[in-house]
């Protein structure tokens, strides 16, 4: 019945798929709006050939104030292979402009209309680039097939986001709904590619996507009674200009439930194969005994999980809790606000989901992992030449 409601799940996930499969229109709508606004910029690769400070052009002795003057060779764009100077950058207002050295690449933005450059940002296309091979290398030497197998699955996990969800969305589909079907091709794909097909996994998959089922409906209640309206960022203002028909509130909350699916992995694969060790550790151990045993180890890892998911919240959100520190407001005013409030409330229905998740993934494991009665282990069992020794071998005989 179990493998039944799961094979239903996916299936209908795949369906759900092919019918929301975006068919483009609303991004390239996006984009055209977002064009008429000036939102959007080219971007065009640069090198730095000279950085210098100097007085602005406009300091004065009552009021001086300190420029960046930056040449620059274009990598791209219409003007490629010429020396550009860019207009003077005031480091009083452009307080986060990094040093420069000749050689650095930066990104210019490009505006096609009036055929204007300007400073946008470093590039860091090369350190990312060195940072993504050595990640590459530590988990295929750790991990070695399942290592590669992992790094596939986050690939294909990227694909569905950029190729599905973020243009189905734009489109003018349910975010929550999206979020759903994504969700779930993510879980059973990366689940059984990772860690293979068996009984284990189909436990641990379960066990997530159960967990994640009451997460939505926590999520789902406490957003609806707390009225979040999906506009706590700056980002997510620009959202209703350039794609009108999404509703952010929806988006919040189909963002919680991804969020959620990453830490309820890590527990219930962490808990089934907790499970399976005790069992090989003990074959014949009583499955009354098995879950209680996988529990006690189980609620320590919870107890981890737990604030580690309130120090990512709270660390995504630092520099917004500096703001309100220094606006002297109460911790009640500031935990009401919508932007700490959203992270409040997917903090505490992420932890009840990864706390459900606990004894379900435990109670699933125990079931498919049974007790072995000793004739079984013991002709399972039988000595060989080949046997690695162990600790008895080398203890005094009793008598």
């Amino acid at each position: 019945m179990v493998l039944a409601g799961l094979a239903f799940a996916f299936i209908a996930a795949l369906v759900g798929m092919v019918v929301f499969w975006p068919t483009g229109e609303g991004r390239d709508e996006a984009i055209r709006v977002a064009q008429e606004f000036g939102i959007p910029t080219d971007r065009v690769a640069a090198t730095i050939i000279t950085s210098e400070n100097a007085a602005c052009s406009y300091s004065t002795p009552e009021l001086p104030q300190d420029c960046r003057l930056l040449n620059l060779l274009l990598l791209d764009g219409p003007d490629e292979g010429s020396e550009l100077r860019l207009p003077e950058i005031n480091l009083d207002i452009e307080r986060g402009l990094p040093e420069f050295e000749a050689g650095d690449d930066v990104f210019l933005g490009f505006v096609p209309q009036t055929n204007t450059y300007f400073y946008e940002d470093v590039n860091r296309s090369n350190t990312l680039l060195v940072l993504g091979l050595i990640f590459t290398v530590v988990v295929i030497a750790f991990g070695r097939l399942r290592g590669l197998r992992a790094l596939i699955s986050m690939a294909l996990t990227l694909a569905v986001f950029v190729a599905f969800l973020a243009p189905s969305v734009l489109d003018g589909n349910d975010p929550v709904l999206i979020a759903l079907i994504a969700v779930t091709l993510i879980a059973t794909v990366s689940f059984y590619l990772t860690h293979g097909f068996s009984p284990t996994t189909t436990v641990a998959l379960v066990g997530t996507l159960a967990a994640l089922a009451l997460t939505f409906v926590l999520s789902w209640l406490f957003f609806t009674l707390a009225r979040f309206t999906g506009f706590g960022s700056s980002e997510a203002l620009l959202v209703p200009f350039i794609a009108e028909g999404v509703d952010m509130s929806d988006v919040l909350l189909g963002g919680a439930i991804i969020g959620a699916l990453g830490a309820l992995d890590d527990v219930t694969v962490t808990q089934v194969s907790t499970v399976a060790g005790l069992r090989e550790a003990d074959p014949s151990m009583p499955s009354g005994r098995l879950i209680q045993s996988g529990l006690n180890i189980g609620r320590d890892h919870i107890a981890a999980t737990v604030n580690t998911l309130l120090l990512a919240y709270v660390g995504a959100s630092l520099p917004l809790i500096l703001l309100f520190a220094a606006s002297e407001q109460s911790l009640g005013t500031v935990a009401s606000s919508e932007a700490i409030a959203v992270e409040i409330v997917r903090t505490l229905a992420g932890s009840i989901g990864l706390i459900a998740a606990l004894p379900l993934t435990t109670a699933f494991a125990a079931s498919v992992l049974p007790p072995r009665t000793s004739a079984t282990t013991d002709s399972a069992e039988e000595p060989t030449a080949d046997d690695e020794p162990s600790w008895d071998d080398f203890s005094p005989e009793e008598g």
